[in-house]
């Protein structure tokens, strides 16, 4: 497959055109495929679509309602959403260069296009900017935690900056409020194994072969009824934080998930109670320009 093609479809106010590999299955037209994939779609809404012309093949090919399915082949659609809540808190750039881009980002807005969200992301926000549409997230902060996110500009050399992740080259500091413990030694080290738990965006967890590692210090520095904490994660499981915080018994302040899980009217967020988690600041060596580099969110709690 030509996993590197290019859209046919243009950007459109920071909104790339989704695309998907047609799978091995029985359809005989694309459009019996698409209205069995996505279920909540009408047959209607996909030929609307169709007659738009924002339904398009690799080749750039409108696809109609008549269009043979062929199992490897890729089309190109926009993802549509309803009433999409705004994210009432803005992001900041911290820093930018021909290669990278390191943006603070606020709480409750993702980085990037998923489930109800689409262009409330940081990725769209910052293409509606007039980020290139090459930008590219390094790494991923849970849309719940604000804090710094590094983004690649340059194709030529995100594949540098992701392995510095993957190789763990990256020094990750976070912060966090949480109840004050008088039964826990810190300095401490957590490290268990992290699976996908129910209902299925939550972790947990489980015993096995330890595939998630945090170090944790509780500072001087009290809010209320609660202690600063410093978090680096030495691994990058999804909720690892948040996951082995419950675990020792002091869960971050407003977390909804953990230990157990909250679930609010209408799945809105609580704009006035946002998850207690920054990602403070991150360095490493820059693998391109081999400069030393550092990076601090502004924000607070």
């Amino acid at each position: 497959m030509l996993w590197g093609v290019k859209s046919p479809l243009p950007t459109i106010e920071g909104v790339t055109a989704s695309r998907h590999w047609l799978p091995r299955g029985p359809w005989k037209t694309i459009l019996e495929f698409l209205v069995d994939r996505f279920p909540r779609i009408s047959t209607e809404t996909w030929l609307r679509r169709m007659e738009s012309g924002e339904v398009l093949d690799e080749t750039g090919a409108r696809v109609n309602q008549d269009s043979v399915f062929r199992e490897g082949s890729c089309i190109f659609y926009y993802r549509q959403l309803g009433d999409e809540r705004s994210i009432p808190f803005d992001e900041s750039i911290l820093y930018e260069d021909e290669n990278i881009l390191v943006v603070d980002k606020p709480h409750f807005l993702p980085v990037i296009p998923a489930g109800r969200f689409l262009r409330e992301t940081l990725l769209v926000r910052l293409r509606r900017q007039g980020k290139p549409e090459t930008l590219t997230p390094v790494h991923r902060l849970d849309r719940e935690t604000a804090g710094v996110v590094l983004f690649a500009l340059n194709p030529q050399t995100v594949g540098a900056y992701t392995k510095l992740f993957r190789d763990r080259k990256v020094q990750k500091t976070y912060e966090a409020l949480a109840p004050e413990s008088s039964e826990l030694n810190f300095p401490l080290t957590r490290k268990t194994r992290i699976e996908k738990g129910e209902p299925f965006f939550r972790m947990r967890e489980v015993e096995g072969e330890p595939n998630a590692e945090t170090h944790v210090q509780q500072t001087d520095t009290s809010f209320a009824a609660s202690r600063l904490y410093r978090l680096q994660p030495i691994t990058g499981k999804k909720h690892q934080l948040r996951v082995h915080m419950a675990a020792l018994g002091i869960p971050i302040v407003n977390d909804r998930l953990y230990p157990t899980y909250v679930r609010l009217a209408n799945n809105d967020d609580d704009f006035a109670h946002p998850l207690q988690l920054i990602a403070r600041s991150i360095g490493f060596v820059d693998p391109v320009t081999g400069k030393e580099l550092y990076f601090e969110s502004a924000r607070g709690f």
